[in-house]
């Protein structure tokens, strides 16, 4: 957790100086719009400059035309200028912003539109709360960790990516499947047949991997994970390992199955025969605004609505 109070980033912000917000939102939604006409409104009300990315601009100023004046586009404003991106949408959207501002350390504030939306802070309901919050600086940064994403074959470099949630080898054909061997710190563990692999950090352990049977690991907890796919092997069960090893996949040209790999489920790269994926932690951790202080523990069960009936709660010498 970076941060116990109201934030401070050690900027000064001058009277003459504008405060921008990035914006992204689900534009694709009704409700992502009403939201976005909103935070744009309160933004701009007192007297903040609203951002927004390039490939949004079109649907918003089309839904919202009175906008126009109001907000700037992504590409219009240097990305140091941005004090903060409100993320109004389900996990995927808040993946889209971490795309938009990899390269600089602007917290996401995630406002949730979609279902479970694990990585949002806050609900459509508190929205107008949620801006004044952002307005007033008052929140915390926490840093997730992040994988480095690189496929080689032989020497040479065919794909470099990074991933927030995971980086995922997987079968192109349902028919066929893929062979590979699994590596950890440079040795190799085991090999057998599957329709894929996952390799996620402790963020994603509540996404994909999670859908296949891997563990929950608490965000405080730095670790990389490997989750394989529908494996047909006695020793292929998910894997811990710490933040400093490196994960590879080689993918073994005997069936002629071919392979892609995806990150976040957003940017694919179909890869090409023997091709081998080298997973690491990348040093650029994805930075998020958090108004509570809620352990996760509170997080995994309103999330997914677990059932606590009969808890006592704990008692002196707990």
């Amino acid at each position: 957790m970076v941060g116990s109070g109201p934030r401070s980033d050690g900027r000064r912000h001058g009277v003459s100086e504008a405060r921008h917000f990035l914006v992204v939102s689900h534009t694709g939604r009704a409700a992502a719009l009403e939201a976005t006409a909103d935070v744009c409104g309160q933004l701009a009300e007192a007297g903040a400059v609203p951002v927004v990315a390039h490939e949004q601009w079109h649907d918003v100023l089309t839904a919202l035309p009175e906008l126009e004046n109001v907000v700037k586009r992504f590409e219009e404003v240097s990305p140091k200028h941005l004090e903060l991106a409100i993320v109004l949408g389900g996990d995927g959207t808040i993946l889209r912003a971490a795309e938009l501002t990899r390269d600089h350390p602007v917290p996401l504030l995630g406002v949730n539109l979609g279902h479970v939306g694990f990585l949002a802070e806050s609900e459509r309901d508190d929205l107008g709360y949620t801006v004044g919050r952002a307005l007033a600086r008052d929140y915390t940064v926490e840093e997730r960790m992040t994988l480095s994403v690189r496929a080689k074959v032989g020497d040479e470099v065919v794909y470099e990516s990074w991933a927030l949630n995971e980086a995922t080898v997987e079968k192109a054909e349902r028919e066929r499947m893929l062979e590979v061997v699994i590596e950890v710190d440079r040795r190799p563990l085991s090999s057998f047949g599957c329709d894929g692999v996952v390799m996620s950090t402790p963020t994603g352990s509540t996404a994909y991997s999670f859908s296949a049977g891997g563990p929950v690991v608490w965000p405080a907890v730095e670790a990389l994970l490997l989750v394989p796919l529908s494996a047909h092997a006695l020793f292929a069960r998910p894997l811990v390992v710490g933040p400093d090893s490196s994960l590879a996949i080689e993918v073994l040209q005997r069936t002629e199955a071919a392979a892609v790999i995806w990150c976040d489920g957003r940017r694919m790269f179909e890869l090409p025969p023997g091709a081998r994926v080298i997973v690491r932690r990348s040093p650029i951790p994805v930075r998020l605004a958090r108004l509570h202080q809620a352990p996760f523990t509170d997080r995994l069960v309103n999330k997914f609505q677990l059932p606590v009936t009969g808890w006592r709660g704990p008692v002196a010498g707990d």
